[in-house]
């Protein structure tokens, strides 16, 4: 089975075909980085907008590099959420087309879904049951498998995302956007220990995140402290992104203990970061866990993941109807 997958749930366009539901004959991704540098964070309207001028052309280079022509598909999956409502239209849009002109079928996949199955990409599948920690811009959250298709939800944050909270902490060190990556760098040479913020603890012990909390620490040193000199931005940034490391290990390692889970899986976004990583590894090793980690270019959003969720989903008989309308607030599981 030959599936052509579209993603652009926020800030990245993105093209793929797959092949059997694993082999990735071409990836496309156009980001929109420097578009939204200069607001440090996502402006909804531009996104929608270069999704527009470049959704096209992506996908043509997608079936180019694949070498595929659109007959030959078997299928379009196409992201239908969670995510900015604009930029989701757009994708629904053009993959809506293609299935109707070229009368293919057609596949709606939970961006989430699409993050987990990332994982099903590389050279160690997981196999369920597993618990996947979901962890990027938008989203935290941890979702037990059970069986192919078949979630639950575990925990999720209660207020900021853990992507989030790196993008407003590098906008209040004045570092850039996107967050993630740059605190990384400069955490490099900083001193994780050098600042103790707050790890939140829920009142009703639930697995849940929270990361305002942190977040709002973060701010009031950095007011007080006030200009920071170069070497204590990096132990700021180096002290946030250990504190929120800690936060995401020890609940994931917490549940997957509690539900008698042997197998983890580490996707989103952030999961690109080296230090969560290897603290989860580390971690994962003493508890007696297999880690499953994609590679860094399918923790970002990209549409060889939603092409492998669509294969899934096509192979158990799965069609979307040409009605099918853009769902930003789409659950992956209750």
């Amino acid at each position: 089975m030959v599936v052509l997958g579209i993603e652009s749930s926020c800030d990245e366009t993105a093209a793929a075909v797959l092949a059997d539901g694993r082999r990735v004959l071409s990836s496309v991704v156009a980001s929109q980085d420097a578009i939204h540098a200069p607001y440090g964070g996502v402006v909804p309207e531009l996104a929608s907008r270069r999704h527009l001028e470049v959704i096209v052309p992506v996908v043509e280079k997608a079936l180019a590099d694949a070498g595929v022509r659109l007959r030959e598909l078997d299928g379009v999956a196409v992201t239908q959420g969670p995510g900015l409502v604009g930029s989701l239209l757009v994708g629904c849009a053009v993959a809506k087309s293609l299935a109707y002109v070229h009368r293919l079928p057609l596949v709606a996949v939970n961006h989430l879904e699409g993050h987990i199955y990332a994982t099903f990409l590389t050279e160690d599948p997981p196999e369920h049951p597993f618990l996947a920690l979901v962890v990027s811009g938008g989203h935290t959250a941890l979702y037990r498998a059970r069986a192919p298709l078949e979630y639950s939800l575990v925990g999720q944050t209660r207020d900021d995302a853990a992507g989030e909270a790196f993008d407003k902490v590098a906008k209040l060190l004045g570092l850039g956007f996107p967050g993630g990556p740059v605190i990384e760098r400069v955490a490099a040479s900083g001193d994780p220990k050098a600042i103790m913020f707050p790890l939140a603890q829920m009142s009703d012990g639930a697995p849940d995140f929270s990361f305002s909390g942190v977040k709002t620490s973060v701010s009031l040193y950095v007011k007080q402290h006030a200009p920071l000199e170069r070497t204590e931005v990096a132990d700021v940034a180096a002290s946030f992104q250990a504190t929120i490391v800690k936060m995401l290990v020890r609940k994931t390692v917490k549940a997957a203990l509690h539900h008698g889970i042997k197998r983890v899986v580490l996707t989103g976004g952030v999961a690109a970061n080296g230090p969560l990583r290897a603290a989860l590894e580390a971690a994962a090793i003493e508890h007696g866990l297999h880690l499953h980690v994609p590679p860094r270019h399918l923790c970002t959003d990209n549409a060889a993941m939603i092409a492998a969720a669509g294969t899934a989903r096509l192979a158990a008989g799965e069609r979307a109807p040409l009605s099918l309308n853009a769902a930003p607030d789409l659950a992956l599981a209750g």
